[in-house]
């Protein structure tokens, strides 16, 4: 949950090992994240650093790790999204504008988000996908506040639900990024795979 807490918060400074399907990155129940679909995100993640000066950015991800960052941005998109559903939370392209207009205002300008961007670690071609989680995310949280939750405990809740929105629609990861940890609702490396996680690969 803090992979999914630290995304989300991002807004504010700025499965199964094995896939069913050769061509897919992860699944999602029936819905299928397509390795084209994280390729692009990771290649224009890597693009946009080569635009902007990142000789002060000293955690930029590369290699697996970046490919697994992507990968589970995707893969949240998808549960959260999920969760979102059957919590009857919607969120409209309207606000989807008005945050991205807020964004652009707070960092200074639209000649910022470049950089802010890619000190986030969010390539540009995902950042609606990216303003709909936070959207979703909020509107999640304050309707569990609002039925008695609180608030310094409704992160935790949040991560209750993504993880087992995730057990009952069974996530695959296609190794080639990592494997599921279904405790944590996580993409890891596969040698640092907990043996809860190794176990849970077993479909």
């Amino acid at each position: 949950m803090k992979r999914i807490i630290a995304l989300i918060s991002i807004a504010g400074a700025l499965v199964l090992t094995g896939c069913s399907s050769i061509s897919s990155a992860a699944t999602v129940g029936s819905e299928k994240i397509s390795q084209a679909t994280v390729q692009t995100s990771i290649d224009t993640v890597l693009a946009e650093r080569a635009t902007v000066d990142t000789s002060q950015m000293t955690n930029l991800e590369t290699g697996a790790a970046l490919n697994r960052s992507q990968l589970r941005f995707h893969l949240i998109v998808a549960l959260l999204g999920a969760v979102g559903k059957d919590a009857k939370v919607t969120v409209t392209k309207a606000e989807i504008d008005t945050r991205r207009a807020s964004i652009i205002s707070q960092i200074g300008g639209a000649a910022a988000l470049p950089k802010a961007l890619v000190g986030a670690g969010i390539a540009s071609v995902d950042l609606d996908a990216y303003l709909e989680l936070i959207l979703t995310s909020e509107k999640i949280s304050a309707a569990a506040v609002a039925a008695g939750v609180d608030q310094s405990t409704v992160g935790d809740e949040i991560q209750k639900l993504v993880v087992a929105k995730a057990q009952e629609l069974k996530v695959t990861v296609n190794p080639r990024y990592g494997t599921w940890d279904s405790v944590n609702g996580d993409v890891i490396a596969v040698d640092s795979a907990s043996p809860a996680a190794s176990t849970a690969a077993t479909p």
